[in-house]
């Protein structure tokens, strides 16, 4: 099943249920995957393209609740939690913090990589191998890590 179909049938669950919040995340999933269909017009989008897409409505949702946070404002920010954790279930599944640093060790010892001023050549082809599978925040946080040791 695609997620464009699981969504639409989680739809119609929370629609049954009254779940508003969960209606809210799930229609804006929706509109993100009609926006990119017809953007294109390629019809139906492959699962690395509904995997960005996720993604980038994650983050969307993430960055908003950290700014409401800042402000003061958590009457805003924890709707914005709440659909970024229901957007995150329809993630696959993330690589844990040790597997992504095995990667990242393993790519830096494939470069040659030493050293701060060797972070794009590592960064590169991480992010085109891990897209998808852990967050770029995390992988950027790890490489620093290493090339400073």
């Amino acid at each position: 099943m695609s997620l464009k179909d699981t969504i639409n049938s989680d739809i119609k669950e929370a629609m049954k249920a009254k779940d508003r919040e969960k209606l809210e995340a799930l229609r804006a999933v929706k509109s993100a995957i009609l926006n990119a269909e017809t953007a294109k017009g390629a019809g139906d989008q492959n699962e690395e393209a509904e995997v960005e897409l996720l993604q980038k409505l994650l983050k969307q949702r993430k960055e908003s609740a950290k700014l409401y946070t800042d402000q003061g404002r958590e009457d805003l920010a924890e709707p914005e939690n709440k659909q970024a954790e229901i957007i995150s279930q329809y993630m696959p599944e993330q690589m844990g913090e040790d597997e992504v640093r095995a990667k990242v060790i393993e790519q830096i010892q494939k470069t040659g990589a030493s050293g701060p001023e060797s972070m794009g050549k590592v960064m590169g082809p991480l992010m085109g191998m891990l897209k998808g599978k852990a967050d770029g925040g995390l992988i950027s946080s790890i490489v620093k890590d290493e090339l400073n040791k």
